[in-house]
């Protein structure tokens, strides 16, 4: 592993070494290149479920609600809103809002988008994400009546930032080609593989900010659609790109820390890596050997190594700071012991052969180079406790489509955005969410999880909804289906002429709101 890192390092330096000699890439003052590793999928909110696509159309378009800090809802497009019964949600939106094009954004307009996405206008994934919703009135052009079929907590989050963009009325299946919005950036144009292209919108409702003295507005943005992590390395340090948020591997970024017309800003990060187990298997069906395992992990050194430190260990999916998440204290704990490992292995039958050998596992990995890495510990650390892993590798769509069928022992992988709402625990381990009605992938069955799981579906109270969603917390982190990891860090590079750069936990594109170029 130190030499894949000393090689990547000797590579990314000589070709900084070879860019010195270039030229760099002229542009407007006011124009920034944004590094992304792909072309978004569909840029209308409606359809796009790949990170490219909220992130840019978070960019074009506005929510009903913004998550703060801990990941409560904050009034947006909607000023106000109450729940008259668990059925039925009344939204009061904001005066004054326009789309890009002049027209005024209405009731009309937000009842249009999540119609849209539910009666057949489009065929679209996140439909399901408003499956409880019967009807939808708009009594008057700034009152939006949201009828459901069953109390739906997660509603408010559907329609929150990153998630949710108001469309305006009629607008069809071909919307993402040419998206109108009402954000703070208006689409210009896109290239499949090549850019997106966006520019300031000057008339944005919640103001255009206005740069310190010497400072210029970002006026467009060019998102450069760069594959390859040490070509995207390579365009930050000759300054002919000026921005790339995680897309930089943490070897690359070791390497980039000494650039000196590099910034490097990092923060906190929702997202979070995880393990699931097929509890179905007869070799893990015994919560033991999954308690085995974690004990057997060296999660802190795996993040010394392979994250250089830039991860946070975690004990529940949910964010750092989450309303919803239960104190460490509360939850069961799994310190490194190699012995504890040994002790919980013998007591669930798994004794060693005279190889060493208790048990042989298989997890199934993609063919990224860092999951590679991370398997290769793993196989190492395991190994101690007597446990044989096996590794099979697999480019992403069939590693994928092996996970989602449950063909496998054990995996690991990272939730984005989704466990930013607690909902993700009946998404992921309610004994209705086998896929593909949601992503319960490792077939965990526990009745009282999922009784926990449907009071809180009803309880509109925050206080008892927290109380409902600690407890099922602290039965997974006893059964443990799957075991949290860690929280990778936010990163972001940018060129020095950059300023004003703020990050935040989603890993949003936020921070080109308010920043600004020298």
């Amino acid at each position: 592993m130190r030499t894949f890192w000393r090689i990547c390092g000797l590579f990314l330096a000589a070709l900084c070494l070879f860019a010195i000699g270039c030229k760099k890439a002229a542009k407007s003052p006011s124009t920034v290149v944004m590094i992304i590793e792909s072309s978004p999928d569909n840029l209308d909110l409606r359809q796009g479920t790949d990170a490219q696509s909220e992130r840019i159309g978070g960019l074009i378009f506005d929510a009903l609600v913004r998550k703060d800090d801990h990941y409560n809802l904050r009034p947006w497009l909607a000023t106000s809103w109450e729940q008259t019964d668990p059925l039925t949600w009344i939204f009061h939106l904001r005066d004054g809002v326009h789309f890009h094009d002049g027209r005024s954004l209405e009731a009309a307009d937000v009842a249009w988008t999540i119609r849209s996405m539910i009666d057949g206008t489009l065929i679209t994934a996140k439909g399901g994400a408003f499956a409880s919703v019967s009807s939808i009135d708009t009594p008057d052009r700034l009152t939006v009546v949201v009828h459901l079929k069953r109390p739906d907590p997660g509603l408010l989050f559907n329609l929150s930032d990153g998630l949710f963009g108001v469309v305006p009325r009629g607008s069809g299946r071909d919307f993402g080609l040419h998206p109108i919005g009402s954000g703070p950036y208006k689409f210009v144009s896109a290239v499949q593989d090549k850019d997106v292209i966006l520019e300031r919108n000057d008339s944005y409702w919640a103001g255009v900010p206005t740069p310190p003295t010497g400072g210029h507005r970002i006026e467009r943005v060019v998102f450069q659609v760069t594959p390859d992590t040490i070509t995207s390395a390579l365009e930050l340090q000759k300054g002919s790109a000026d921005l790339a948020s995680n897309v930089i591997t943490p070897d690359m970024l070791h390497e980039l820390s000494h650039v000196p017309n590099l910034v490097i800003e990092s923060g906190p990060n929702s997202a979070v890596m995880y393990m699931t187990f097929n509890v179905t298997d007869p070799l893990l069906q015994d919560k033991r050997v999954r308690q085995a395992i974690a004990y057997a992990l060296d999660r802190k050194a795996i993040v010394d190594a392979i994250w250089r430190g830039q991860a946070v260990l975690a004990d529940t999916l949910l964010p750092i700071g989450h309303w919803a998440a239960a104190h460490p204290r509360n939850l069961e704990q799994y310190p490194h012991s190699i012995a504890r490992a040994e002790q919980l292995l013998d007591e669930a039958g798994f004794h060693p052969s005279r190889s060493g050998v208790r048990l042989t596992l298989t997890i199934k990995t993609s063919t990224d180079e860092t999951t590679r890495l991370l398997a290769d510990v793993l196989q190492q650390q395991l190994r101690a406790a007597g446990i044989r892993l096996e590794i099979r590798s697999a480019e992403f769509g069939t590693f994928y489509s092996d996970v989602t069928h449950g063909a496998f022992q054990l995996y690991v992988l990272r939730w984005i955005g989704s466990n930013e709402d607690p909902d993700i625990f009946r998404y992921a381990y309610s004994s209705r969410s086998f896929p593909p009605s949601g992503a319960n992938r490792g077939h965990y069955v526990n009745p009282r999880v999922d009784s926990l799981l449907i009071a809180a579906a009803a309880e509109p109270n925050q206080v008892a909804r927290r109380t409902n969603y600690v407890e099922v917390q602290k039965i997974l982190s006893d059964e443990l289906p799957s075991i949290p990891l860690w929280y990778p860090n936010n990163e972001v590079v940018h060129t020095r002429r950059i300023e004003g750069v703020r990050t935040n936990t989603s890993g949003t594109f936020d921070f080109l709101r308010e920043a600004w170029v020298r």
